[in-house]
């Protein structure tokens, strides 16, 4: 008698709910979606499926939000006032402009320097042909606003349509700041500008702060060192400041969610309660994948989930399939084939690490693998699916 094994592996779903308002009850509202979307799509929950909450749901549902005098009175506090040097930031209206706006009303100068020919997440001032082309070293030239019109003149971002340079000019001037801006990748070239620094790259920053220091800078702060407690009553990220924050309006941020641990391990417990299955849970932000087109890398938040429960701890332990049929079983095929595969993978070790059946899979945490295919399912727009249920997505070849 054949051997009739189920014919489909991982789905993601994205699940509608309700618009999340500030104070609203999170944790029933995500288990509540999830349970009615099975009942009425036909599909029973199994333990070890993931539901995936996006974190600008529940940064809104803790109401973490700080407006642009939060964030100026911070930078004074810390800053001192004066002449600031702004470095790294990433080219992004939705991420960086507000952050902006409250860095300048806290300074009376910004020295503001952007990396070239792209910023941290890929996004390009200018193309590395046009930098070739002009014999420009991008790793040890310093440019002035001057001579890189000279070099480059006015170039457009390719989706956006916005001159960053002048879009950060005119926003430090509107808010009352003098800017001079200035080009360069190497952190202490700001040293020749002024001595305080706030260094807004996301994924580097440990290694910016170090060198700034220790090539003789007066103060070093990160982004995540802004907002990292509350001003004047505001949100704050303890962990991550003002790193992660989008715009909410032109006066306010919403900032990364805070201290969302309790939260997973919630609405994980409300489904053992109300189905007998032990799913996990995370919070998902930016997936991390790279445009091979606008070059544009996706992870602009500090981390792709925030918060997670155990079961998404570390990284797949695979068997490459291909690898097994094209060598170890290379002369078998059909029923034999599949059984020799299928016994593999049950006598796998616990860690895979290392050995050759393994090429090819992908070594990267669960959670960055998991929140990248929540991100893509969710998308950035009007799909209105803010949590993703993804079932399948630890099962194998012999699963039944």
């Amino acid at each position: 008698m054949e051997n009739h094994t189920r014919r489909i592996g991982t789905v993601s779903r994205g699940v509608r709910c309700p618009i999340i308002r500030q104070g609203d009850d999170l944790a029933f509202i995500v288990a509540d979606s999830v349970l009615k979307a099975a009942e009425e799509e036909g599909f029973s929950l199994r333990d070890r499926d993931v539901i995936s909450i996006t974190e600008s749901v529940v940064a809104r549902s803790q109401g973490n939000y700080a407006t642009v005098d939060n964030i100026a009175t911070d930078v004074r506090n810390k800053l001192g006032g004066g002449t600031v040097g702004v470095i790294f930031p990433i080219l992004s209206r939705n991420r960086f402009a507000i952050c902006l706006r409250g860095i300048a009303k806290g300074c009376k100068k910004v020295v503001l320097m952007l990396s070239y020919p792209s910023d941290e997440v890929g996004n390009q001032l200018v193309s590395l042909d046009l930098i070739d082309e002009k014999g420009v070293n991008p790793y040890s030239d310093v440019l002035t606003l001057e001579k890189y019109r000279e070099l480059f003149g006015y170039i457009k971002h390719e989706f956006t349509g916005i001159d960053y340079i002048d879009y950060y000019a005119n926003l430090i001037k509107d808010c009352g700041a003098e800017v001079e801006i200035v080009f360069a990748n190497q952190a202490k070239a700001i040293l020749d500008y002024t001595k305080k620094v706030i260094n807004c790259d996301i994924h580097t920053r440990a290694r910016t702060k170090r060198i700034l220091k220790a090539a003789g800078a007066e103060i070093v702060c990160g982004l995540d060192e802004i907002m990292n407690a509350p001003v004047d009553g505001s949100g704050f990220n303890e962990k991550y400041g003002l790193l992660g924050s989008n715009k909410a309006t032109e006066e306010t941020v919403k900032l990364f969610p805070q201290n969302c641990q309790p939260l997973v391990e919630d609405i994980q417990k409300r489904i053992l309660d109300a189905t007998g299955k032990h799913v996990e849970v995370m919070v998902y932000g930016d997936g991390a994948f790279k445009d091979p087109q606008g070059k544009i890398w996706e992870l602009a938040d500090p981390v792709v989930s925030p918060a997670f429960t155990d079961g998404l701890i570390g990284v797949p332990n695979e068997l490459k399939l291909k690898y097994l049929a094209d060598n170890d079983f290379a002369s078998l095929k059909g029923e034999a084939l599949r059984d020799a595969i299928s016994a593999s993978i049950k006598a796998k070790d616990a860690n895979l690490k290392g050995t050759m059946a393994t090429e090819g899979t992908t070594p990267r945490q669960l959670t960055d693998l998991i929140g990248s295919l929540c991100d893509l399912t969710s998308g950035s727009g009007d799909k209105g699916t803010p949590i993703v249920l993804v079932q399948g997505y630890f099962d194998n070849y012999t699963n039944e």
